[in-house]
């Protein structure tokens, strides 16, 4: 006799819209800018401070178009990135937005924004993180330079939430790059008669000037072989 094994519980509702194609097939080159724009989300656990930071990058030379940091993966978020991103490509220009299957990328109103505003939507197959490795590696970059290490001991989600503002201005302006000649993007595009968008201004200063007391850092452990 024959027994049916019972399907097991799970919590997934199913896909929640239709997926558009990857279009990008993991080339991520961009001859211009304002060409194709990779974005993707993840979460930062500081010291019980939870980060969501969310871009949206410009392949011609890493620029970041726009960006949203939040406590949780709200609508704010999700709607807001894209809207702050639009500003930038000049009439006639039609990006395409990449990004991961996420939910977030998949909302009715983040379809809505792209469809007003004629970008256009590409996205990577299912379970495939090297087809939006753009954007991870992106996200994966300020937390080699700046968030390991270092000693982030009573430092406040204020404190916390202004120091990637800091980190974005370093990374546009002063931070060099090997691909566009040992230059930063905005020193990039300058060369190259560009109109470079500046970063938002703060007061926080840039990494390498931070306190003491943030800054701090940590040695590392070894590990030994044997």
């Amino acid at each position: 006799m024959c027994l049916k094994r019972p399907r097991r519980w799970s919590s997934h509702r199913g896909e929640p819209s239709e997926a558009p194609a990857d279009l990008v097939e993991r080339d991520f080159h961009a001859g211009a800018p304002n060409r194709l724009w990779p974005t993707d989300a993840t979460r930062s656990a500081m010291d019980g401070h939870k980060r969501r930071p969310s871009p949206v990058i410009d392949r011609f030379d890493g620029m970041v178009v726009s960006r949203r940091l939040s406590r949780s993966p709200d609508t704010a978020m999700a709607d807001g990135m894209p809207l702050d991103a639009i500003a930038t490509p000049a009439p006639g220009e039609t990006p395409t937005a990449h990004s991961d299957r996420g939910r977030r990328h998949r909302r009715p109103g983040w379809i809505r924004i792209r469809g007003e505003h004629g970008l256009v939507r590409s996205m990577s197959a299912k379970g495939r993180g090297p087809d939006n490795a753009a954007a991870e590696g992106f996200l994966g970059r300020p937390r080699n330079e700046f968030l390991h290490c270092r000693d982030r001991k009573d430092a406040t989600y204020d404190e916390l939430h202004g120091r990637p503002a800091a980190y974005l201005t370093h990374y546009h302006e002063t931070r060099t790059k090997k691909s566009p000649g040992r230059q930063s993007p905005v020193q990039y595009r300058r060369s190259l008669g560009l109109a470079a968008r500046p970063s938002k201004k703060t007061s926080t200063p840039p990494p390498h000037t931070l306190s003491v007391r943030f800054a701090a850092w940590r040695p590392r452990r070894r590990r030994l072989t044997r």
